[in-house]
C-alpha cells in the first residue's frame, strides 16, 4: 500500500478503533468498520483487519473485554507506547515522546488524553485525522517497536497481532539506514517510566 494512497488513512482510522476498548460501540461501528475495510486493496492491510473484524463478530462481549484488559489493560498497555521502547535514559525516551506530541501539535491537533502520542492507537489516530506522512514517519522509525510487538501478541495468539501487522503493511519497506528489529532479550532491558 502506498503512503500516498488514501487507503492507509482508513487502515489507520479503522486500526486506531479497534485497538479502543470494545464496547457496546464497537459493535455499532462494526458495519461501518467492515465496509471501510473492503475499500481497501486487497493484500495484507484488508486481510489482517477483516481477520480481526470477524474476531470480533464471532466472540461474546464478555470474552472481548476480557482479553482487551489483559492485553491493552493497566501495566500491559505500555507496551503499545512506542517511545517507551526507545533505547536510552528517562530522558532520551522523554525526548522521543516530545517528537510524538509535536507531531500532533505540527499538524494542529490536540491530544484527547485518553491515550499518551505515543501509543499506537493515537499515531494512527494521527493519520486518520490527516496527518498521514508525519505518522507514517513515526511509525517507520519504529518499526522494530512494531514488529516486537507483533511478535509477543502472535506468540500469546493474541487477536491484536492482526491489527499491528496490517499497521506495519502500511508503511515503506525499511531503508538500509532504519532501525532493524531489536531481539526481544536486547529489548527487555529498556524499560518504560
Amino acid at each position: 500500500m502506498s503512503v500516498l494512497d488514501g487507503g492507509v488513512r482508513t487502515a489507520h482510522m479503522v486500526a486506531s478503533v479497534l485497538l479502543g476498548r470494545p464496547d457496546e460501540g464497537l459493535r455499532e461501528a462494526w458495519p461501518l468498520l467492515a465496509r471501510s475495510v473492503a475499500t481497501l486493496p486487497f493484500g495484507e492491510v484488508r486481510n489482517r483487519l477483516t481477520a480481526f473484524l470477524v474476531h470480533v463478530a464471532a466472540t461474546s462481549q464478555t470474552a472481548l473485554e476480557a482479553h482487551h484488559t489483559a492485553v491493552l489493560g493497566p501495566g500491559r498497555n505500555r507496551r503499545f507506547r512506542l517511545a517507551c521502547h526507545s533505547p536510552g535514559d528517562a530522558a532520551e525516551r522523554q525526548e522521543t515522546l516530545h517528537r510524538f506530541e509535536n507531531a500532533f501539535r505540527t499538524a494542529g491537533f490536540g491530544l484527547s488524553g485518553e491515550q499518551p502520542a505515543d501509543h499506537l492507537a493515537a499515531v494512527c489516530e494521527l493519520s486518520a485525522r490527516g496527518a498521514v506522512d508525519p505518522a507514517v514517519q513515526l511509525l517507520r522509525e519504529h518499526r522494530a517497536d512494531l514488529a516486537e510487538l507483533r511478535g509477543e501478541l502472535e506468540e500469546e495468539g493474541s487477536p491484536y497481532a492482526h491489527i499491528v501487522a496490517a499497521v506495519q503493511a502500511t508503511i515503506p519497506p525499511a531503508g538500509p539506514r532504519e532501525r532493524r528489529p531489536v531481539p526481544c532479550a536486547a529489548r527487555s532491558r529498556f524499560t518504560a517510566w
